[in-house]
């Protein structure tokens, strides 16, 4: 029993740290409903009228957006550290490695100019 006692104290800590940040804000925070904070909040869309009403096309590019950079960019650490590691990519390679990589963000960069010029992160424009 003395080699599960530190998981035992860890899963009190966890289950307490959990209930005491469900329960704190609604005994410290400050209560003042009004209409529009309690309106459901559904993709930056007002939840009035026809639900079957298209959602806006700058949604769909912005979450498309962040999922390619976001999937690049997790390709960017492994190939860092498999390029200073020792035992990671050979000496000789390692220019052409680095290469690679500054090709990759470079097009991330590019790609970035692109949707900004094309006003993708501009909600507001028409």
């Amino acid at each position: 029993m003395a080699n599960y006692l530190p998981i035992l104290i860890y899963l009190v800590a966890v289950i307490g740290f959990a209930a005491v940040s469900l329960l704190l804000p609604h005994l410290v925070a400050p209560r003042k409903p009004t209409r529009v904070k309690d309106m459901p909040y559904e993709s930056g869309m007002d939840p009035v009228g026809d639900a079957r009403k298209p959602f806006d096309v700058k949604f769909y590019l912005m979450a498309i957006l962040f999922l390619v950079f976001d999937i690049e960019l997790i390709f960017l650490y492994p190939w860092a550290v498999s390029l200073l590691a020792p035992d990671g990519v050979p000496a000789e390679f390692r220019p052409a490695v680095l290469g690679v990589l500054m090709v990759l963000l470079a097009t991330l960069g590019l790609a970035y100019v692109v949707a900004y010029r094309k006003g993708v992160f501009d909600w507001r424009r028409k």
